[in-house]
This record gives C-alpha cells, sequence and structure tokens, in this order.
C-alpha cells in the first residue's frame, strides 16, 4: 500500500466487497483517487515546466548580456535545415 491508500478489504464496511453494488463503490471510489493524484501530479509537471521555462528565459538573458559587455556579437540564427 502506498500513499495511505486502502486495501480492498476496507473499501466498504472492512470486509471484501461480496456483490457488484459493493464492486462498484469500491472501483468507483479507487478511480476518483487515480484520478485525483493524476490531476495532482499534471498540476505539479505543468508547474515544473513553467518554472524551467522562466529559469532558461532568464539564463538566455543573462547570456546576452554577457555576451553584450564581452563585446561579443550574437550569432545569426542559422535556417532551418531544408528536406530533400
Amino acid at each position: 500500500r502506498r500513499n495511505g491508500s486502502k486495501p480492498m478489504a476496507d473499501a466498504v464496511d472492512g470486509s471484501p466487497p461480496t456483490n457488484s453494488q459493493d464492486l462498484t463503490v469500491f472501483v468507483q471510489s479507487l478511480l476518483e483517487q487515480m484520478q485525483g493524484r493524476f490531476s495532482q501530479m499534471s498540476d505539479q509537471i505543468i508547474g515544473r515546466i513553467d518554472e524551467m521555462g522562466s529559469r532558461i528565459d532568464d539564463l538566455e538573458k543573462s547570456i546576452g548580456d554577457l555576451m553584450e559587455q564581452a563585446g561579443v556579437e550574437a550569432p545569426a540564427p542559422t535556417p532551418p535545415a531544408n528536406p530533400p
């Protein structure tokens, strides 16, 4: 068991699901937990991607500032390669 998840026996009233209704409730609860965890992880991933984007922007600015201070011109962007 991870993250405090309950085993199947704890799903409804402390005993394993014995009929289709109990099993349905258990599965529904499990799916809701999984959806919540997935949503939480997705939000964390998106937050980290946004943070990385900001850090990359800051890094590019710092590199540009350093190049300007050193009197070095930024290289011209190379055009994309044409497919054959």
